[in-house]
């Protein structure tokens, strides 16, 4: 019995990006054409898109690999989840010190062949 795969994948971790942020991008590209969301993501000017549009070439090359057309190829998931904060502390006045939380993130991006 053959299972067949009908989806590309392609992970981030560990990204020192908010996922807050994050996330409000991969709305924009969810559900679009491969062509599209590339092209999506190339003109806005925020930091994340440079490395989720890394991301989503890789699941795009992904697909490549198994001999799906890239024209052909639509965003099916793409999702952020919180990883592990990076502490940090500031010195303060009186011998006080304030956290800073610098965060990471996990970003996953199915790709299917339409």
């Amino acid at each position: 019995m053959t299972t067949e795969i009908t989806e590309a994948k392609a992970i981030g971790k560990y990204l020192r990006l908010s996922a807050h942020k994050t996330r409000r991008i991969l709305n924009q590209i969810r559900g679009k054409k491969y062509q599209e969301a590339i092209l999506i993501l190339e003109f806005m000017p925020y930091k994340p898109c440079k490395i989720i549009k890394k991301i989503l070439e890789s699941a795009g090359n992904n697909a490549v690999n198994r001999k799906w057309d890239k024209n052909n190829l639509v965003i099916k998931t793409a999702f952020v989840n919180e990883g592990p904060k990076l502490k940090r502390f500031q010195p303060r006045a009186q011998g006080r010190a304030f956290a800073i939380h610098k965060p990471t993130c996990h970003i996953t991006i199915n790709l299917v062949n339409k």
